[in-house]
């Protein structure tokens, strides 16, 4: 049992570290909030002063912002769907007593591991390049127009690319809730004449479903942000068909040089995340509770 003392003594000792933690969040956060609000472009370092809320406007204004704000939602969508769809399956079919289990294990969370830059460029120029990959030799030998992936259906070939990526990660967090349930429910229930279909439907599913809530609160926070694959494959193109909102925060501030807006689109940023943070929250975390 902890004592008044010894609740003392831990908070006393976690202290610094909880304090370095809040510098190192709130010193960034407030050097940006500032900006946000002056005019402060590299190329231009003469022109400066306080520009209130006009770089914030200059993003709503934007056509770009909207498209990034609906590619970024198209993009966490997609990917979710993808990874929970699919982790599911896979996560059931790798469960199943088979020869060779663990390294087949191995085999499919591996994809995790790999840095987004390589990920992307590996499926660029590997599988999607119009030319030289191995889709367009594919679609060549079968007497098909090979398909220029990147250029056609670039926001398609990014959420394929990083579904790829994270689908690991959603098939581990399944896997390990499905090694929970309890095999002497399924054995009852298809010793009741249940189908295996049904079996699914009724008993696999509604256990995994803490499972996926965490998948999708996990994987949407860090989705918000993906720029490396975006980055490495399309650039935010053909124009600005594949242009999320933390590209468009990144050619402002490392294209346009325009540290003012940048520092602006990044407060919206932070801002949207939060919201979507919270609705999920406050819809899914009864599922954590129960």
């Amino acid at each position: 049992m902890s004592t008044q003392s010894s609740r003392a003594t831990a908070r006393l000792m976690v202290a610094p570290s909880v304090v370095l933690l809040f510098i190192w969040m709130i010193v960034p956060l407030i050097l940006t909030v500032w900006f946000s609000f002056r005019i402060y472009r590299l190329l231009s370092p003469e022109r400066n002063g306080w520009a209130g809320f006009r770089n914030y406007t200059w993003f709503f204004n934007s056509p770009d912002f909207w498209l990034g704000i609906n590619n970024t939602l198209l993009l966490v969508g997609g990917v979710l769907a993808i990874t929970i769809v699919f982790g599911v399956l896979i996560a059931l079919l790798i469960d199943q007593p088979v020869w060779g289990q663990g390294p087949l294990r191995i085999l499919v969370i591996s994809p995790f591991f790999i840095m987004p830059p390589v990920a992307a460029s590996i499926w660029e120029n590997l599988f999607m390049h119009p030319q030289n990959g191995l889709l367009a030799a594919g679609a060549v030998g079968m007497g098909i127009k090979p398909i220029l992936f990147l250029e056609s259906y670039p926001m398609a070939s990014v959420i394929f690319i990083v579904a790829w990526e994270w689908l690991p990660f959603a098939t581990l967090i399944l896997l390990t809730a499905l090694q929970s349930l309890s095999s002497e429910q399924l054995e009852a229930a298809e010793m009741d004449g249940a189908s295996s279909l049904s079996r699914f439907r009724y008993i696999t599913l509604p256990h995994l479903t803490r499972a996926i809530t965490v998948v999708i609160l996990i994987q949407t926070i860090f989705l918000l942000g993906i720029f490396g694959e975006i980055f490495t494959t399309t650039q935010g193109g053909p124009g600005s068909a594949s242009t999320t909102l933390p590209y468009m925060i990144y050619k402002q501030a490392l294209i346009a040089k325009d540290i003012g807006r940048a520092a602006a689109g990044g407060i919206i940023a932070v801002i949207l995340a939060n919201i979507v943070a919270f609705f999920l929250m406050r819809s899914m975390g009864k599922h954590l509770d129960a």
